[in-house]
């Protein structure tokens, strides 16, 4: 596995726990702050680094975390309000250059992350135990997925692209 591709390794599914849910409701709770301090004090020149050879620049994967995430949020309220409902597959790559990944400031989708983030959380802490087996169809990837599933991605995800960003600061000495 590639460590600059998976700086915390791939996502692994884990059986539903207690403790395991405060955990990642921490995860979302605190996501915007820990990104939002990933790119503290970055220069232009910085922001538009790729995380890797062939990634994304730092500037893309901030504006994609909150493509991403909005997503998710409207993932999970359908998810809640639906029986098993097809959720959209979008293309990534397409949505990262589009204008306003392209030419918006970072702070944007910070902000915008720090609200979704708040709303989202107060979705998810009230969710009775058995909701968490509720359901939404992936069309692309042609399978039932449990909200416990998508907590858990979404709360590996955001760790996930932090990740990249911080691992680069300390491989380039952007301290």
């Amino acid at each position: 596995m590639d460590p600059l591709k998976y700086p915390l390794g791939e996502y692994i599914e884990q059986p539903f726990s207690a403790s395991l849910l405060q955990e990642r409701l921490l995860d979302i709770k605190v996501l915007p702050a820990q990104l939002e301090y990933a790119v503290q004090n970055l220069d232009e020149a910085q922001l538009q680094t790729p995380y890797r050879p062939g990634g994304w620049t730092v500037h893309q994967l901030v504006h994609h975390v909150a493509d991403s995430h909005c997503n998710a949020y409207t993932r999970f309220k359908l998810g809640l309000t639906e029986d098993n409902p097809s959720i959209k597959p979008y293309d990534e790559n397409a949505w990262a250059e589009l204008s306003d990944t392209t030419n918006l400031p970072i702070n944007i989708s910070i902000t915008l992350l720090h609200a979704l983030h708040l709303r989202w959380t107060e979705v998810l802490k009230n969710l009775k135990e058995n909701e968490w087996n509720r359901t939404v169809f992936h069309p692309e990837h042609k399978k039932e997925m449990t909200l416990w599933f998508l907590l858990g991605m979404y709360a590996w995800h955001g760790k996930h692209h932090t990740a990249h960003i911080t691992t680069m600061r300390t491989r380039n000495k952007w301290y």
